[in-house]
């Protein structure tokens, strides 16, 4: 009997076993380093993405403007900051006067709100459940984490910042940089499958800020039709965060609600019909006729991104769980399934 066990515990399953500690441990080391650097991919793929915008002006202002090629880069980053300039001039002081306003209001709102649901049995359940539950600290941990992860929010955008001019500038530089990681014979392919995310990337780019406008705009002639004030400061708060799909729009949606509630019920009620026809328009209309050529990701698929995303790195990842599950699909579609098809 002990004879046999000792043969069992030879060198060679102890080897074994040497082997599956190893595996094992490579992966935990593997997954905490994806960990730790997961903010800072997050950080060059929005500087990615500012670069995209800057050379899709570019060629814009190059095709329907023919302005030279050379000049089409500058001139797209030059405009951009005299638009936001001028908006600044003009619209800055009342955009600044609003968010305090509505950042004075929002406080005495939550409570009325909360007054307002004291004094209803269904309402009093409600607060019991919303005092009792977990969720609230969970998004408090999410957006805190967005604050103070990586190197501070407006660390993170001075990098972002950078980041995308130097991408703008010289593109072919960190392609062909990239591309030398790769295998001589693999490189075609790599380079198709990098053209490949970068015009689907542009696309939905052009398909999300094209959108923003249009709630933007929406919201602001909706708001002004029910009488809300503070317009300028609401609509801009809805068009901004409508980058953030399913989550954006509900979290637009909640200061207009209370600000409602100061008036009274029926504006608040009509504020929430205002908010669900305008993302019914965009999500059905609107988006699908600009990125009609683009993958489309299931809205499952993008809320689950988000989710992970969201709880692994913060308000970035929640930011930009799209874009990485565009890249994903698109590496997943071009480096597997096209592989797996007959030829």
């Amino acid at each position: 009997m002990n004879t046999s066990l000792n043969g069992n515990a030879g060198p060679g399953f102890r080897k074994k076993i040497w082997i599956t500690v190893g595996i094992t441990a490579l992966v935990v080391i593997v997954i905490w380093i994806i960990k730790v650097t997961f903010n800072v991919f997050l950080l060059i793929l929005a500087g990615a993405l500012i670069a995209l915008y800057f050379r899709g002006l570019g060629r814009l202002l190059n095709r329907k403007l023919h302005v030279p090629e050379k000049l089409s880069l500058p001139a797209s980053i030059i405009s951009s900051l005299l638009l936001l300039g001028l908006f600044c001039w003009f619209t800055g002081s009342q955009v600044q006067q609003q968010v305090a306003q509505l950042a004075d209001m929002l406080p005495s709102a939550v409570e009325n709100f909360r007054e307002r649901l004291e004094a209803d049995p269904i309402g009093q359940k409600v607060l019991k459940r919303l005092g009792s539950s977990e969720q609230t600290g969970k998004a408090a941990g999410i957006l805190q984490s967005f604050f103070t992860g990586t190197f501070g929010v407006l660390g993170d955008i001075y990098v972002v910042l950078f980041l995308g001019v130097f991408f703008t500038a010289a593109p072919a530089i960190y392609v062909k940089g990239f591309l030398r990681l790769i295998p001589p014979n693999a490189r075609p392919r790599a380079q198709e499958v990098v053209n490949r995310v970068g015009a689907d990337l542009t696309q939905w780019l052009k398909g999300k800020l094209l959108a923003m406008l249009v709630v933007a705009v929406l919201t602001a002639i909706g708001l002004l039709i029910l009488g809300v004030p503070m317009v300028l400061a609401l609509s801009l708060m809805a068009g901004a965060l409508n980058f953030i799909p399913n989550f954006g729009p509900l979290i637009a949606m909640i200061p207009a609600v209370l600000v409602g509630l100061m008036e009274d019920p029926v504006t608040a009620a009509l504020i929430v019909g205002l908010y669900a026809l305008i993302q019914m328009v965009e999500s059905n209309f609107i988006t699908p006729q600009i990125q009609k050529r683009l993958i489309r990701i299931p809205p499952a698929l993008i809320i689950i991104a988000q989710l992970f995303m969201g709880v692994l790195t913060g308000g970035w990842g929640l930011l930009l769980a799209t874009p990485v599950t565009v890249i994903l699909i698109i590496l997943l579609h071009e480096l597997y399934i096209k592989r797996m098809e007959p030829a």
